[in-house]
């Protein structure tokens, strides 16, 4: 407190040093410890108010962490169905793509094999059918035997089989089974993009071996961008479909961004005991980047509780104090130091959580600034 004292001195000194005010406008002497006595003139050359407790609307909120994300269906991992040579990707991280866009193209050998194999199935396919409709005519004219009828039908079965599931690879692989059976082979094959969205990773470059499980490239539809919280066991009871949610990106932007929660989870998590809770965010232009860290705050009640400006609370070191009136004299002020415990806040207020010291008292509410800017360890919120 004894640095209070210096530094009201100090401030009132230089307010009235300028004027020809008598030595009687700086602050009288203090009997106690924690009481203050200013002047008229030096109370109003700070433009301090008096004023009381009042009654405020506190949010209750539950602060949480979480990332922003997509959902499953609007993230893709662009694999190969076969392995092969990377000869052609034009895409670059960000790029954005629609569906069906080439992404990259393959090149292997094997993919000749499988459509010289298709095209042999074809051909013994043609003669298999032809033998089976003969067999099945002489057969119901009685002039072959069901055994042979019986052999035609499962040659020509069989292979029919094979050459379905052969074609239906081809088209997997984007090989037109038509192309083939008109003499058109390719050792390439092409990849395209399974969703419209951006492109987030690219594992390969020109010349890199990609087998079935490689990872080439992975695409995000941004379109719907959300949260992905995590909130603790205690505080799941508390959340509910519809409610407020305000957050920030602290690494990247001091802007407050705004939400509502969409979908809260069922079950929790056994490492971390907490419960996956999704949001949909309101502003969609914010330039949000997958995996993005966030700080955030659901709104779960509103509360009314007594309050002062954030002016009116000074801190010195981990305490907080206000300035109580005790006495108006003919040459000014006694204030007494209070101290008080703080609870909720809002951007102008904050909430007393020890307001029966000060029900019914004036408390100096605006004009501490100054004292705050010099104090040593005191800052105002």
């Amino acid at each position: 407190m004894k640095h209070i004292y210096i530094l009201l001195f100090s401030l009132l000194f230089i307010a009235c040093g300028n004027s020809e005010k008598d030595s009687t406008d700086i602050i009288e002497s203090v009997s106690h410890e924690d009481e203050i006595k200013l002047s008229e003139a030096q109370f109003n050359s700070e433009s301090m108010v008096l004023g009381t407790l009042s009654e405020r609307t506190f949010d209750e909120t539950v602060t949480i962490n979480g990332t922003i994300d997509v959902p499953p269906h609007n993230k893709s991992r662009v694999t190969t169905y076969m392995a092969g040579y990377i000869v052609k990707t034009p895409l670059l991280v960000g790029d954005q793509v629609k569906k069906g866009q080439l992404l990259v193209t393959l090149e292997n050998t094997e993919y000749i094999e499988l459509q010289q194999q298709f095209l042999e199935i074809a051909e013994q396919l043609n003669y298999l059918k032809n033998e089976y409709t003969r067999q099945k005519t002489l057969f119901d004219e009685n002039i072959t035997s069901e055994k042979n009828y019986l052999k035609a039908e499962s040659m020509y079965k069989s292979n029919l089989a094979f050459y379905n599931g052969i074609e239906k690879k081809l088209q997997m692989l984007n090989i037109n089974p038509k192309s083939i059976l008109a003499g058109n082979m390719s050792s390439t094959i092409n990849i395209y993009a399974p969703i419209s969205g951006h492109v987030t990773k690219v594992n390969v470059s020109n010349g890199t071996f990609v087998s079935a499980s490689d990872e080439i490239m992975e695409i995000v539809d941004v379109d719907h961008i959300h949260l992905e919280l995590s909130v603790f066991e205690k505080d799941i009871m508390k959340i509910k479909k519809g409610q407020e949610i305000t957050f920030t990106i602290p690494e990247a932007s001091e802007k407050t961004y705004n939400a509502d929660v969409h979908l809260v989870g069922t079950t929790i998590d056994d490492a971390t005991r907490r419960v996956q809770v999704h949001g949909h965010i309101d502003d969609v232009e914010g330039n949000f980047i997958i995996g993005m860290f966030v700080e955030a705050q659901i709104h779960i009640n509103e509360v009314s509780a007594l309050a002062l400006p954030h002016e009116a609370v000074i801190q010195l070191n981990d305490n907080y104090y206000v300035l109580v009136l005790e006495e108006k004299t003919t040459n000014g002020y006694v204030f007494e130091k209070t101290e008080v415990q703080i609870g909720k806040q809002t951007e102008d207020f904050m909430e007393i959580l020890n307001p029966e010291t000060l029900l019914e008292k004036q408390i100096i509410t605006h004009g501490t600034s100054m004292l705050l800017n010099e104090s040593e360890g005191g800052h105002s919120h």
